[in-house]
Parts: C-alpha cells; sequence; structure tokens
C-alpha cells in the first residue's frame, strides 16, 4: 500500500529548473538526490577552510619565530640540563604562540572568506549573473561588519577595505572560470536543463508506456464482457 501511495509523486511531471531569485537561493542549501549540497556551497566550505589554514600559517609562523628570539634572549641566564633541552624549550615557547596567535588570525580569516563568499555567491545565484559588482557588494557588506564595532568611520573603512580586496579576487576568480570554459552559474544552469530534459524524456516516457498498459487492459476488459454477454445469450 506505501508503494501505491507514493506512486503518483513517481510519476508526477518533474518539476522545471527554478525561474525566481529565491528558489535559486533555496536549492543552494538543499541536498540532491544523492544527498550532496551544490557545488557553490561546497566551495564555500572549502574555501572558508583553506582561509583558516593559510590564516593560521600567516598569524603563526611570524609569532612562533619572535617568541623563540625572545626565549632565547631572556634565557641566557639559566640553566638547562644540556643542549637539546634548551631547543626545545625555545621550540615549546615558540609552539605556545603559533597555537595562540595563530588562532586568532585563522578564525578571522576563516570567518571573513566564508561570509564574503556566501555573500558573493548568494548575489550570483540570485541574479542568476557572476557579475565583478556582486564581488564588490560582497567585499564591502564583509569588511563593514568586521570593523562596525568602530563606529562610522570603522564602517566606511572597512567598506572600502572589502570594495579593494572584493574586486581583483572576483576579477580572478572572473578570469579563472572563463579559461575553464563558462563560469560557474553558467555551468549550474547547463546542469539544471540538462537533468530536466532528461527527467522529461523519462517522464514521456513512462507516461506512454502507461497509456499502452492501459489501452490494453481496456481492451482486455471488453473482450472479457462481450463474452460473458455472449454466453448468457447462449443460456
Amino acid at each position: 500500500m506505501a508503494e501505491g501511495i507514493g506512486a503518483p509523486s513517481h510519476f508526477g511531471r518533474p518539476a522545471p529548473p527554478p525561474q525566481t531569485g529565491w528558489e535559486r537561493l533555496r536549492e543552494l542549501w538543499q541536498r540532491d538526490d544523492r544527498q550532496q549540497f551544490p557545488e557553490e556551497t561546497v566551495n564555500i566550505i572549502k574555501s572558508a577552510f583553506s582561509g583558516g589554514v593559510i590564516g593560521w600559517v600567516y598569524g603563526g609562523l611570524p609569532a612562533f619565530r619572535h617568541a623563540r628570539k625572545e626565549f632565547i634572549a631572556r634565557s641566557h641566564g639559566e640553566l638547562f640540563q644540556n643542549r637539546a633541552d634548551a631547543v626545545q624549550s625555545a621550540h615549546r615557547a615558540g609552539l605556545r604562540s603559533f597555537i595562540r596567535y595563530g588562532w586568532r588570525w585563522s578564525w578571522r580569516v576563516a570567518a571573513f572568506v566564508a561570509i564574503f563568499n556566501t555573500v558573493s555567491t548568494g548575489l550570483s545565484v540570485y541574479r542568476n549573473k557572476t557579475t565583478i559588482s556582486n564581488f564588490a557588494a560582497a567585499g564591502a557588506f564583509t569588511g563593514a561588519l568586521f570593523r562596525m564595532h568602530l563606529g562610522l568611520h570603522g564602517l566606511a573603512g572597512g567598506s572600502v577595505f572589502g570594495i579593494v580586496f572584493g574586486i581583483p579576487a572576483g576579477g580572478l576568480l572572473m578570469v579563472m572560470q572563463k579559461l575553464a570554459g563558462e563560469t560557474l552559474q553558467e555551468k549550474r544552469n547547463r546542469e539544471r536543463r540538462e537533468l530536466y530534459e532528461q527527467e522529461l524524456a523519462e517522464w514521456q516516457s513512462r507516461l506512454g508506456v502507461t497509456e499502452v498498459l492501459g489501452q490494453k487492459e481496456s481492451s482486455a476488459q471488453g473482450g472479457s464482457q462481450r463474452e460473458i454477454a455472449r454466453e448468457s445469450r447462449s443460456c
């Protein structure tokens, strides 16, 4: 019975690709039939992780070297068991600074990249086109968000910084996508169209089979009714 109840939805006409910006935005955070998120969403997560790693290295390595030098400068009067003990102590001091300052930079860079990519991707999906203005707006919003705690001056400065960062970053990304043959949005639209055409062809094929079976069943029922009527007349 459960299969019979679910059968109509399976044989229903496939839904066309999303036509409005809000429909495309909703689809951006929905899993497909294989329980996978769209490529744009996966790219946002990957870029945030990569930004966190780069931020950790950027903030951690200078802190490691600085802490190690300071430890060596302060420890001339200290006694160590041997040279290896002194080197290990210096490395431990550097490692503590690497973790401490690396984390500070890591989460900030990861958050900045995640917000920037989320806004720029959302604008591209909503407008159904990838333009440099999407990245400029995303940079302005992200920069202002990170500096809003400093008041109006921080808000304005953050917006300018975000635009200066967003335009070249977006331009580089668009050039890379053009070199690949199509932008990510064009690829997404093509895949949507191809998938819809495939599902529509399969639905029409199933519909034709269903109609043929229905005609055969009607013919069989009509034949059996005529046979019954003939037998009743002979009796």
